[in-house]
């Protein structure tokens, strides 16, 4: 975690993967919600490693073809999308695209270029979404435990009358880091093994 920027960040996930064995490691997963500036931060520090889209990022983009397909009918948009969602969290993203190029075909100019953009982005990401693969061999699927410890973070800075430096804000989030990553001890080796800083 840092302010510093996606060079800063990048640097700090390199070091924390090799600190829990990038270099020994046989395969490599990465599980990330669609940002461009993450598949180019794996490609540069982590190339070869296998790249998993999140399944509930991918489906929003259907959820966006459905909308515009029902903008004023939530039930219409939904019953619309449940086939669709089976197949893509069956690894049929193949069928998807190819269901959204005959739809495509039937719309006019506005509503076309809308369902083009969400379709193209699936076609992107058509490697990134091995879902079945994923609950076979028991990893995770989507990236919701990342997103849930950067609402934590946010949480524990972001709260009402907090100001910070960005100093100051690098340095607690350093902090926070090594407890979170069970280093607490090489900052405090003083400090018994089971002493927790949240509750002190």
């Amino acid at each position: 975690m840092t302010r510093g920027g996606i060079d800063a960040l990048k640097q700090q996930l390199w070091a924390e993967a090799m600190r829990h064995g990038l270099g020994q490691a046989k395969e490599v997963l990465v599980v990330a919600d669609g940002a461009v500036w993450i598949w180019k931060l794996v490609e540069d520090r982590f190339a070869g490693a296998r790249q998993r889209l999140d399944p509930w990022h991918a489906l929003q983009h259907l959820w966006t073809v459905a909308h515009a397909l029902h903008p004023d009918d939530q039930v219409a948009a939904a019953q619309w999308i449940k086939p669709l969602q089976a197949k893509l969290l069956d690894s049929q993203a193949a069928e998807v695209i190819t269901e959204l190029d005959t739809l495509i075909q039937k719309l006019g100019d506005s509503l076309r270029k809308k369902v083009e953009a969400e379709r193209d982005y699936l076609e992107k990401n058509k490697q990134r979404l091995d879902y079945t693969g994923a609950k076979e061999n028991g990893e995770p699927l989507g990236s919701g435990a990342m997103e849930s410890t950067c609402k934590q973070y946010q949480v524990r800075f972001h709260r009402v009358g907090q100001f910070w430096t960005t100093e100051g804000d690098e340095a607690l989030m350093c902090l926070e880091t090594f407890w979170r990553n069970n280093r607490w001890h090489l900052l405090f080796p003083h400090v018994p093994p089971d002493f927790d800083p949240s509750k002190n």
